[in-house]
């Protein structure tokens, strides 16, 4: 599949076919994460629950690095 930059004011966008947005269970005014994965660019739903628990363990994994390691063993 192709999709095309397009000039959309003072900046660029890309139109999603309305079956992509339906196979990524998307609609009008629902949020991406993109994110960088071995050089190449990945756009998934943003799911806020995730994002939080994610931000959970970033506080807490330096004080617990440890901890961690042994659990993963």
């Amino acid at each position: 599949m192709q999709l095309k930059i397009r000039k959309i004011g003072n900046g660029y966008g890309v139109l999603f076919p309305k079956q992509m947005l339906d196979d990524m269970n998307l609609q009008e005014d629902s949020t991406l994460s993109v994110s960088k994965v071995d050089g190449v660019y990945q756009l998934t739903p943003f799911d806020e629950e995730f994002t939080a628990q994610v931000e959970a363990f970033l506080q807490t994994e330096a004080a617990h690095r440890n901890t961690y390691r042994e659990l993963a063993k």
